[in-house]
């Protein structure tokens, strides 16, 4: 028995061996001469942020050597070795140290991929380099027992050969000596191929202080523009560098320039990728929110999709891009992989030249981007017939457009730069593409089809009805919005009551953050530990519905440092409830109209807070994938983080505004008396200038700790706006500096908030300045250079205030610094 049980025993350690051999992780962040890596093996990088092994990326059968968070609970690759040399089997394939560098062996035992270290500090002794792996996400081949310490160079190092993405502390650069790029990002050909694809993010041959986006390495579509080195930034695309998450900078010598990047706090995750889909991204890494996930911090340009010949993007629809009709994408995989730079190719031939066929027809598609290149053009061409004509009778002619002005242009060969346009767009044309007559349906086929599409249609219907209704009697009670968890319409997690009532101890007074216009705010603790602000609509809010849906599905889809970030909601029986991340410092009015609470807000921090504000409206002004009108900043609606931040929150009034769209009118004026512009309050005339105005209300009340409101109860006194501007052209600006802050101020800074203050409540919107502006001009030096301004709006109080501005009674107006929301302009 012992025997047996001493040889199963032996049998067993041998098997274990064997398969930790393949299986198990190298406890270190090191592959030595006498170490390697094969099947599932990898190596950790000693702080446990980043692991290095082999990977296959999506339904691939093909392996390579990558490099992914290891903190991070969705697989994210950043960097990959072999990018065009995958292999099949990773378990006789073996990376290891040979010759003085890192190689890959395939299962052949063929090199598929090497370091190629050609520094004369490499020797051919295998055993006197080593690899490690790096916390910032660099693999560095070094001489053995040298340390990142050590200020020696290293052999080689990932760094200086970066695939898609760029980490913090890894550079973009350009080599002065060669004068060729020396680390460009390149996009994955797809989400499953990680070889190099069609775009590149790289600095300017022509202007190295630039970035450049190229399609095909060869055509440039996007770029920053110059970098500003007075202000950081870049001049075309302030975005990439107006926060406080990243601090970019650059460097140039006579040997190289570069850009760099770095975190002001370390323990965040963050990268940059050049996308298949041609945009830059940066992406922070959200641990807290559930599901956890990717946060798209900004994207440049701000919409692009390469679309292959024969196809068209349009930003409003997905996919972006979608291939004309009469054609086909070119490869049904590669567009199921957002790869779509195959293109599109015809269904039918074209019946040109053939006697026996039907002469082709013309697909009319107005609102177009025209192709990017005009092959022939025939400006004498006076009628539109004449151009069909001249197309036609062209067997290669496969588009044309006419215009009065232009003429005739016509165009041959494959079609590239297609773009559907918005139909009030000043720049779109109606192209015509050639299709065979068989692509167009018979018109009384058409006709049938229309019409038993539409008795299925109602039929289908009905049945939905009735089966909804069935289901609401027999199971919809308390469950009515999807309670029981998973999403909603705005892909935000959905938290059932039971759960809230847990996290706020039954909405206890002693949970009670405050109260506004929508109702209760409660902080609550959810199961794992997280601190949520929790937003519960009151029975006795004049809000509602409609104004919960509208919040729930625009803030859903703006991400800004500056923004406050909506974790979830619930909506079960009648309560509807948002949750928020929790903002430990309340909202801004606590600390700036608290005679001791205002003692905290010295300078520097009133100064943050305006740039951060201002920041957060240029971004739902500009660069959010909505335009949005917020119609109710004011100091309530501004939420400070544990390390003073501002965030803007309740949009509930706010309104979606189109990419080209200027202004708009409403029926029902909503906002807060005090803070609303002329135009608004009296017409119901609002753009992104009303947003303007109330920002210089809240800028003005940030410099003097005084409350707008608190100007509106003595009758015939003056705004805030108006007591400031009769100091100011006194010569007595310093005295409208809270008192507080006034001593340790810097004073050129203040007066020129104060200016920039005083041209955002202007009476005519016109003579506003944009979001763009104000930022620009918080940012520069002189104060002097700025635009001279004209008396602010009701800067005097006439004998009926209320009236002049369509505002009812104060009794009518919630608590929350007399926010309305009634049926006034037209």
């Amino acid at each position: 028995m012992d025997t047996k049980t001493n040889q199963k025993f032996l049998l067993s350690v041998i098997f274990l061996c064997l398969y930790m051999k393949t299986h198990v992780c190298l406890a270190a962040d090191t592959i030595t001469a006498n170490q390697y890596l094969s099947g599932d093996q990898t190596i950790v990088s000693a702080g446990g942020v980043f692991e290095l092994g082999f990977f296959k990326p999506g339904n691939s059968s093909n392996y390579y050597i990558g490099i992914w968070y290891k903190k991070v609970s969705v697989r994210t690759v950043v960097w990959v070795a072999n990018r065009e040399q995958p292999i099949s089997d990773r378990f006789s394939s073996v990376l290891k140290i040979s010759d003085g560098n890192l190689l890959l062996f395939s299962k052949s035992k063929g090199s598929v991929w090497s370091t190629s270290a050609t520094s004369s500090t490499t020797t051919s002794a295998s055993g006197s380099v080593e690899a490690v792996l790096l916390d910032n996400g660099n693999l560095v081949l070094r001489a053995d027992g040298s340390s990142a310490s050590t200020k020696s160079e290293p052999l080689w190092q990932s760094f200086d050969h970066p695939a898609d993405t760029w980490l913090p502390g890894s550079r973009i650069g350009f080599n002065k000596i060669t004068k060729q790029q020396s680390q460009i990002l390149t996009s994955w050909k797809n989400s499953e191929d990680p070889a190099p694809g069609l775009f590149s993010f790289e600095l300017d041959p022509k202007q190295i202080n630039s970035f450049i986006i190229q399609w095909n390495r060869s055509q440039q579509y996007w770029t920053s523009g110059p970098w500003d080195e007075n202000s950081d930034k870049f001049r075309w695309d302030p975005e990439m560098t107006l926060n406080d998450v990243f601090n970019y900078s650059y460097v140039t010598n006579e040997n190289e320039s570069y850009f760099t990047y770095s975190l002001y706090d370390p323990k965040r995750i963050s990268r940059c990728v050049m996308y298949t889909s041609g945009q830059i991204q940066q992406l922070t890494w959200l641990e807290t929110t559930s599901p956890r996930q990717w946060n798209l911090f900004w994207s440049k340009p701000k919409v692009y999709a390469f679309c292959g010949p024969f196809s068209t993007y349009n930003e409003q629809s997905l996919p972006l891009c979608s291939c004309l009709m009469g054609f086909e994408p070119e490869s049904h995989r590669d567009w199921s992989l957002q790869d779509y730079s195959g293109g599109c190719s015809r269904k039918t031939t074209l019946q040109c030249g053939n006697a026996t066929g039907t002469e082709d027809r013309f697909l009319e598609m107005p609102s177009m981007s025209l192709p990017a290149s005009v092959e022939d053009k025939h400006s004498s061409i006076a009628y539109a017939k004449q151009c069909t004509s001249i197309c036609l009778s062209n067997c290669f002619c496969i588009a044309y457009a006419y215009s009065s002005t232009a003429g005739c242009s016509i165009w041959t060969g494959d079609l590239f730069g297609l773009k559907q346009l918005a139909p009030d767009d000043g720049d779109g044309r109606t192209l015509y593409i050639r299709l065979a007559a068989s692509e167009f349906k018979n018109p009384k086929s058409h006709k049938r089809s229309l019409v038993i599409a539409t008795v299925s249609a109602t039929a289908g219907l009905l049945t939905i009805i009735f089966c909804y209704f069935l289901w609401k009697k027999t199971w919809g009670k308390g469950r009515k919005y999807g309670a029981g968890g998973g999403k909603n319409d705005a892909g935000l997690p959905l938290y059932r009551l039971r759960r809230i009532l847990a996290a706020t101890n039954n909405f206890s007074e002693a949970n009670k953050l405050g109260e506004g216009g929508f109702g209760p705010v409660y902080k609550g603790i959810l199961p794992e530990l997280q601190e949520v602000a929790i937003k519960r609509l009151s029975k006795k809010s004049g809000q509602g519905h409609e104004e919960f849906m509208n919040e729930l599905k625009l803030i859903a889809k703006l991400q800004h440092t500056n923004l406050v970030r909506l974790l979830g909601c619930c909506i079960e029986k009648e309560e509807m409830i948002l949750i928020y991340e929790y903002m430990p410092n309340r909202s801004l009015d606590k600390f700036l109209f608290d005679p001791l609470e205002k003692t905290e807000l010295d300078w520097g921090k009133r100064f943050r807070i305006i740039e951060g504000i201002a920041q957060g409206l240029l971004y739902i002004h500009k660069y959010s994938r909505l335009k949005i009108i917020h119609r109710d900043l004011k100091a309530s609606n501004v939420l400070l983080d544990g390390s003073m931040n501002p965030k803007i929150s309740d949009f509930g009034m706010a309104r979606i505004f189109g990419m080209n769209q200027t202004e708009a009118n409403t029926n029902r004026v909503v906002g807060t008396y005090g803070y609303m512009s002329p135009e608004y309050a009296l017409y119901g005339h609002f753009s992104e200038k009303l947003d303007v105005f109330s920002f210089g209300v809240l800028l003005l009340e940030i410099v003097s700790g005084k409350k707008n409101a608190s100007f509106y109860r003595f009758e015939n006194s003056r705004t805030l706006a108006g007591w400031a501007w009769e100091l100011w052209k006194e010569g007595r600006g310093m005295e409208v500096i809270d008192e507080s802050a006034r001593e340790a101020c810097e004073p050129h800074e203040a007066l020129k908030c104060m200016h920039v203050g005083f041209l955002c409540v202007q009476e005519d919107p016109a003579d506003r300045p944009t979001m763009s502006s104000v930022f620009l001009m918080l940012q520069g030096n002189e104060a002097a250079s700025l635009p001279l301004s004209k008396e602010p709006a009701f800067s005097m109080h006439r004998n009926h205030p209320r009236a002049a501005v369509g505002i009812p009674a104060v009794t009518s107006f919630s608590n929350n610094e007399i926010t309305v929301s009634i049926p006034e302009g037209r």
